[in-house]
């Protein structure tokens, strides 16, 4: 987010940015960022769901990175605590555009920008497996990255524009030029260092001769998350009519007058107060004071105050509740250090202030019903856990190609009924565990011959099975539990530094995916993108209820490229018995997860389509 067009502004004026060879230092880092670069500058799938252990890969890489070169990172990922909602319309912007794309995508063609459901929790695992230090903000998460990195006085990555404007001695360094794919080549003295550009406010203001108090009023004036002048209809107006620069952009025009302007005061007060004279209004003066006071607010926004990051991290300490805004004051004293750590979902935040919630994009069937509908009753629980039952939550998802937004009703399982929010940490384990395999209709005896960090996907299938829109057929099972075996093998693979050999099946299963995908099979896609919400809403159910299940490994959950070539391979001649040959442990496992699923009490209705002769045209073998 931040000021449109900056970056690039800043881009074009090559001497502001400076060559730096970052080595030995801490460094803050914009999580979610960071996250969203990996994910889209290494070319990963987004129209198959996700390659979630290729995104492993690539953090590991880049964490690995730094620690050749000295760096020791603090990551920050925004949970997200803008009161005011001051962004709100800049975010349903941007999700209608995410909308767009997804569209393209599905219709085979170029896109960019669907980041996969479970990036995020993908990413907070893989820091915790590194020991990264890192925190979920509850407040917001730029102002408290620019005071930790200036407490520091070490840089901040990101690639939000914001942090052009903030005043960080020791500096920003954009993403788009932080080269750390060439950290163990580069050398200097001896040492390993990432070659990168450095950004400081006084770089700039020295470029353009400008007071570097005038930053924030230069992006309040121009426009950014938090006001916009344009929108509220004060057009600024400047003096001169000097025709339109040739090949220059309106934009930077912009900027350059604007800057111009500015050279001429010393305070903000000072530019503030002059302010009116550039504005083209037919709007009253008490709309025009509104207009300052909106400014006045979106400077407010890059004033650094103390933060509580430097606690958490020094002495993994959660804010005193005592101390919280008034806004965080709904926040249950026993969810801060949990939120923090990353533990709890970051929505409920969001949930608990009974602010709107707005549901992620994938590459779906865009004739069918958004696949957030299918885990809706997921949500409705965790609504109830945090709300109490008959309460509503607003929520924005798409219908058809639009975004649209809904009422919400929470609803409670029945285990939950004398529950408390604030005493839900000191449930019995039983009370807990029976309270999300109700919500998801499982049986508990149903998981008993599943392993233990399998038994949550193996429950988040089954409710699946019965709530998707368009039943799965055979195959789409089959390829999903194959997929889970996939995943299966290469953790175990990893967790023995690739010290087995990595046998036939995962040869087979590799092979498959180095084929290729064909073209984007709609319905395929549809019936994925509905499980992996089922999923994410499970993982947030299970975390709100103190892990009653063990949190399995994301990463090795969903693999698309894979289960789709599965799918179009089950149709066919392939069985999943000949691609589990020679392997007996793959092959028992598979089972188990199949039996657990189809032989639920609960399935007895649906047994007839998922048993035996269902798998007649496939081989005639079930499983």
């Amino acid at each position: 987010m931040g000021v449109q067009g900056l970056t690039r502004f800043i881009d074009d004026h090559g001497a502001i940015l400076t060559d730096y060879h970052f080595r030995n230092s801490k460094l803050v880092i914009d999580g979610s960022n960071l996250y969203h670069s990996l994910y889209f500058n290494s070319c990963l799938d987004q129209k198959h769901g996700g390659d979630y252990d290729d995104f492993e890969d690539q953090v590991c890489k880049f964490f690995k990175a730094l620690r050749d070169c000295g760096i020791e990172p603090y990551v920050i990922i925004d949970g997200g605590s803008d009161f005011s909602d001051k962004k709100f319309e800049t975010l349903l912007h941007r999700v209608q555009s995410t909308l767009n794309t997804a569209n393209n995508l599905s219709k085979g063609l170029q896109g960019d920008g669907i980041i996969p459901t479970l990036v995020k929790q993908v990413f907070k695992q893989v820091l915790s497996s590194l020991k990264v230090p890192f925190a979920q903000c509850i407040f917001e998460a730029d102002q408290e990255i620019a005071s930790l990195a200036e407490r520091w006085n070490c840089p901040v990555l990101s690639y939000d524009s914001d942090f052009y404007i903030f005043d960080i001695q020791a500096g920003y360094l954009p993403i788009s030029h932080f080269k750390w794919q060439n950290a163990s080549t580069q050398r200097w003295s001896s040492q390993n260092y990432i070659p990168c550009k450095r950004y400081t406010t006084t770089s700039f203001c020295r470029h353009f001769k400008i007071n570097r108090q005038l930053l924030p009023v230069f992006a309040a004036i121009t426009g950014n998350d938090y006001v916009n002048l344009d929108k509220m209809g004060f057009p600024i107006r400047w003096e001169d009519k000097l025709p339109m620069e040739p090949n220059r952009r309106p934009r930077v025009v912009f900027f350059n007058k604007l800057l111009k302007w500015l050279a001429s005061f010393q305070e903000q007060q000072e530019a503030l107060d002059n302010v009116p004279r550039l504005i083209v209004s037919r709007n009253n003066q008490h709309n025009m004071d509104a207009a300052l006071q909106a400014l006045s607010r979106g400077i407010k926004v890059y004033q650094l105050q103390p933060g509580c990051l430097e606690q958490f991290f020094i002495k993994d300490k959660a804010p005193d509740p005592g101390h919280l805004p008034d806004h965080l004051s709904v926040l249950p004293d026993w969810t801060l250090l949990p939120l923090m750590k990353g533990t709890l979902p970051s929505t409920i935040i969001y949930i608990l202030q009974l602010r709107p919630v707005i549901q992620g994009v994938q590459v779906e069937d865009p004739s069918l019903p958004s696949g957030n509908n299918t885990s809706r009753p997921i949500r409705q629980v965790v609504f109830g856990l945090l709300l109490g039952e008959s309460r509503e939550v607003k929520e924005y998802d798409r219908e058809g190609m639009n975004l649209t937004s809904s009422m919400v009703k929470a609803i409670l399982p029945r285990a939950a009924q004398q529950m408390q929010l604030d005493m839900l940490n000191q449930a019995p384990h039983s009370v807990r565990l029976e309270m999300f395999l109700e919500t998801l209709g499982v049986s508990q005896s149903t998981l008993n011959g599943i392993p233990p960090h399998l038994r949550l996907p193996v429950a988040v299938t089954y409710y699946w099975l019965r709530h998707a829109h368009l039943r799965p057929d055979h195959p789409f099972l089959q390829a999903l539990l194959l997929g889970l075996v996939y995943g299966e093998l290469c953790r175990q693979r990893k967790s023995q530094r690739g010290f087995i050999e990595e046998g036939p099946v995962l040869e087979r299963l590799r092979g498959l995916i180095q084929r290729g995908a064909r073209s984007l099979d709609l319905a395929v896609a549809h019936a994925y993108s509905q499980w992996q919400r089922c999923m994410r809403d499970g993982l947030d159910l299970n975390q709100l209820l103190c892990f009653p299940l063990p949190e399995p490994q994301i990463a090795w959950l969903y693999r698309g490229t894979l289960v789709h070539q599965l799918v179009g391979q089950l149709r066919g001649v392939v069985t999943p018995d000949s691609l589990l040959m020679e392997d007996p442990s793959s092959g028992q496992l598979y089972r188990a997860m199949l039996e657990a699923i189809l032989n639920s009490q609960e399935t007895e209705t649906t047994g007839q389509q998922y048993g035996p002769s269902a798998d007649s045209g496939a081989g005639g073998r079930r499983g």
